[in-house]
């Protein structure tokens, strides 16, 4: 550990003598910069400043690493919040959103849709620059007021299509048997390994949910585009448009390049410059890191520190990020990068909110497809017996234990295409015996107890461990349905209906009194303002938990419940990447006897 130190040491050392210089001429550039603009021309007031956003990747819900570079990194508060200063900023005219290769769910579409119109009804412009853009893409730009594209730009809107990969004839070929029990009729998490095509509970509640984000995406357009939502199905029908196709029939603006388009809008805005600042809302570096204690600033910056700021005052609203497939103790990464969510640093970001005097009222955000049934039961608890207020916040998903940790919230958001429900349980294991007869493994038992195989990763449950399994899962789902029903003040009879691994849109799950209002973590902070008793008209200071890992956080970890350094390991194959992350993450999931996982690893395909 000392040598480790040591050479921590170094290595900053080094950075300041390199980094720190560079930086201190870097800021007093912008000090003479500063100096020159103090003296505004008549011409210059004749310029029309526009923020310029790049809107692109996945826009993680939580905050990037604290530290030096950590605002380069974008996330979606970092986005939104850009958005609603540029709002309420008298200097700025308008926001230019440069939206690229979006890959993000419908919830998020929302979140970010809910931004831009706030803006509008400030009274700012919105436009939308696009170069190629499938149905996230667009769905972001039609909340704005203007939707430009180049000459050669392409439009895909082939509407919304859910494929299911099944994997019971590989193996079948390869000798292994998955043996899987589940709760509730659509609980189909494991169908992909026991069947060749859906079940029919599953298939008919996988068509109602398709039918829902297909309705939202015509919907949506029509009214955005001012188009009957007839004509949009048939628009969606056809799929594909070259740009001169989509603004014939009304799906786009103007079609321009870009300097084309700020010469017209510099006519229109009857302005002699039209100015795009692409840092606007970020925040600046302004420490001097040189110096005999610029190494000293520069170590505390690179941990996450603020040097000379003090700490907020004042009531607080907590917002709690709860991201990722749930399993029990740390929060980590798996060796291909897939996100997981530990149950233990859950519980201590709530608690350490619960404990914070200064914290008004909490905001729990969701954004997981479920995992472990004891790590969800375990947040469930902690949030239940939380006195202050807590308001859960779904995003794209927050299913079977996503939904689970939401119940005991003393109110529950949702986006309209929020995927939610699912409330059921799956437990199983996959038998590799016939895999390890074919490649020449041989074994040989020694056990004592009747159900000494259960975990054996060898053979499917003998009936006295089929019916042990299933005896536990049936208290587990109890478990569910009954919390669910006390949660939502629902009769067991009527909550059960609903249950039974069924998923839903937010829409639908709204009407089936699932969760009480439709709207994103904006409005869930506001209601939890107001829960508080805080002044609505008042901004509150957020507290963001659990506090991101720096770089130091993760390599000198304090304890048991920290994220673990070997786990931060991230490996990739190109072509590949997506589909390992996915088998380590549901490797990891079926260390656990019960799961409260999403009825099915589904690919919802906007393109």
């Amino acid at each position: 550990m000392r040598v480790r130190f040591l050479l921590v040491l170094g290595l900053l050392a080094l950075m300041a003598c390199v980094v720190g210089p560079g930086l201190a001429q870097a800021l007093a550039k912008e000090s003479e910069k500063e100096k020159s603009s103090a003296s505004k021309t008549s011409d210059e007031e004749k310029t029309a400043k526009l923020a310029s956003i790049i809107v692109r990747g996945a826009l993680p819900e939580n905050q990037a690493t604290p530290g030096l570079f950590s605002e380069l990194q974008q996330d979606l508060p970092k986005l939104i919040a850009r958005l609603d200063k540029a709002a309420k900023d008298d200097a700025i005219v308008g926001v230019v959103l440069r939206i690229r290769s979006v890959s993000i769910g419908f919830g998020k579409v929302g979140e970010l849709r809910a931004a831009i119109e706030r803006t509008r009804k400030a009274g700012k412009k919105v436009y939308a620059l696009l170069e190629a853009a499938s149905a996230r893409e667009y769905l972001v730009a039609c909340a704005c007021d203007q939707i430009v594209m180049p000459p050669s730009g392409t439009i895909m809107l082939p509407g919304i299509r859910a494929e299911v990969s099944f994997y019971k004839g590989m193996l079948d070929k390869l000798g292994v048997q998955a043996d899987i029990l589940h709760m509730g009729e659509a609980k189909g998490a494991g169908e992909v390994l026991t069947r060749k095509n859906y079940s029919p509970a599953v298939k008919k509640n996988l068509t109602l949910l398709v039918d829902d984000l297909y309705d939202h995406l015509v919907a949506t357009i029509a009214a955005d585009r001012k188009l009957s939502e007839r004509r949009v199905q048939e628009l969606v029908d056809q799929g594909l448009f070259t740009v001169g196709e989509a603004e014939k029939f009304g799906l786009v603006d103007r079609v321009a390049y870009e300097d084309q388009w700020k010469d017209a809008l510099r006519e229109s805005l009857e302005v002699e410059k039209i100015a795009l600042v692409p840092t606007y809302g970020k925040k600046k570096v302004k420490h001097d890191f040189s110096g005999p204690m610029g190494m000293f600033k520069l170590m505390q910056v690179m941990m996450g520190g603020k040097p000379g700021k003090a700490g907020p005052k004042g009531k607080k609203i907590a917002v709690v990020y709860a991201v990722g497939p749930i399993t029990t103790g740390p929060s980590k990464q798996t060796a291909f990068g897939g996100r997981m969510l530990g149950s233990a640093t859950l519980v201590k970001a709530l608690r350490t909110a619960e404990q914070d005097e200064s914290v008004a009222a909490i905001v729990l955000r969701i954004n997981s497809p479920g995992g472990s049934a004891l790590a969800s039961d375990l947040i469930w608890r902690e949030v239940d017996r939380i006195e202050k207020p807590v308001i859960a916040s779904m995003g794209d998903v927050a299913a079977s234990g996503g939904y689970y940790i939401a119940m005991a919230a003393d109110k529950i958001y949702a986006e309209p295409a929020t995927v939610t429900g699912s409330i059921g349980v799956v437990g199983g294991k996959v038998a590799m015996a016939g895999l390890l007869d074919k490649i020449g493994v041989t074994r040989e038992v020694i056990s004592r107890g009747q159900n000494s195989g259960i975990f054996s990763q060898t053979t499917k449950f003998s009936e006295t461990e089929r019916q042990a399994l299933q005896a536990m899962m049936a208290n587990t789902y109890r478990q569910f349905t009954t919390k669910a029903a006390a949660g939502r003040k629902m009769e067991l009879a009527n909550l059960e209906k609903l249950a039974s691994g069924q998923v839903w849109s937010g829409t639908r799950a709204k009407r089936n009194g699932l969760v009480d209002e439709i709207g994103g973590l904006r409005d869930a902070v506001a209601s939890a303002k107001q829960a508080a008793g805080l002044d609505p008209d008042k901004p509150a200071e957020v507290l963001i938990l659990p506090k991101p890992k720096t770089f130091f956080d993760q390599l000198f970890r304090k304890d048991e419940e920290e994220v673990e350094l070997s786990a931060s390991l991230r490996l990739d194959v190109p072509g590949l990447g997506p589909a390992l992350r996915e088998a380590a993450v549901m490797a990891e999931m079926f260390r656990e006897p019960v799961l409260t996982l999403m009825p099915w690893q589904v690919s919802i395909q906007t393109d």
